[in-house]
């Protein structure tokens, strides 16, 4: 089956300010601050660890949607001073930061009788930690300000299993933890917490770490048949950060068709 049109945009963010981690090259955080310029925020900042692929990042946007407040700023969220660096940016930059979107992470395939220490925590350093760095610095501003929304990029692999992604899985089930106990603890503050929980979303860097044989293999394990636009996931992750999903906190949602 082949992907739906791409949906018009119905200015759900319009207003808004809104910062993206990883959002470089041609995945979901690009897709997903692109659609944030579309549903009308008021000014954008990206960040990622590659900085001729951040700069082409930001000049993408800017051109593509007119948005001319695009900003960008190199960030591993492996680093706190990075972290602290990016979010005092986007702060001043924003006028305030409305919407966090925690898209940053990294994976590799390994068995777990093969896999060393050293891969382990450079996975669960990247993608539930750096969530965590970026989650806390933001909700250090968010709080006091009485309102914000974070939204952070799971995977289905935080519930299901799958061979060689033992360190991956469990960093993103942490995510799904860590998004419902800090959406108990900022509830009281105003500020909403909620993930998105992918099953396969096929873009040019997942295709330089997982053979073609596989992808295709996972796809076809969709009701539909094929794997998710980056896009889609976009979509539920705007939906996440506007006013329509206002009585949602510390829900994980997945943006999936696969089969049980």
């Amino acid at each position: 089956m082949k992907a739906p049109n791409y949906v018009p945009a119905h200015g759900l963010l319009r207003g808004k300010s809104v910062l993206v981690t990883a959002a470089a090259g041609a995945g979901i955080g690009l897709a997903v601050a692109k659609r944030a310029a579309e549903e009308g925020c008021r000014a954008l900042f990206v960040s990622d660890v590659h900085e001729r692929r951040l700069a082409e990042a930001v000049e993408h946007l800017q051109r593509e949607t007119g948005l001319a407040a695009v900003y960008g700023q190199l960030c591993d969220v492996s680093r706190e001073e990075q972290v602290q660096a990016l979010v005092g940016a986007a702060e001043e930059k924003l006028g305030g930061v409305d919407v966090l979107v925690n898209n940053a992470g990294l994976g590799t395939s390994r068995l777990v009788i093969e896999m060393g220490d050293d891969e382990w925590h450079k996975v669960i350093d990247v993608t539930l930690t750096g969530t965590f760095r970026m989650t806390r610095a933001m909700l250090q501003r968010m709080q006091p300000r009485g309102g914000g929304v974070i939204v952070n990029n799971a995977s289905v692999l935080g519930w299901r299993a799958q061979a060689e992604q033992a360190h991956y899985a469990a960093a993103k089930a942490g995510v799904m933890a860590l998004t419902r106990c800090a959406a108990i603890e900022a509830a009281p503050f105003g500020v909403r917490i909620n993930a998105v929980a992918p099953s396969i979303a096929i873009h040019a860097f997942l295709r330089k770490s997982a053979s073609q044989e596989l992808l295709d293999d996972l796809a076809s394990r969709e009701a539909f048949g094929r794997a998710a636009e980056p896009w889609e996931v976009a979509n539920v992750m705007v939906f996440l950060a506007s006013d329509y999903s206002s009585y949602m906190t510390g829900e994980v949602v997945s943006v999936s068709s696969q089969r049980a």
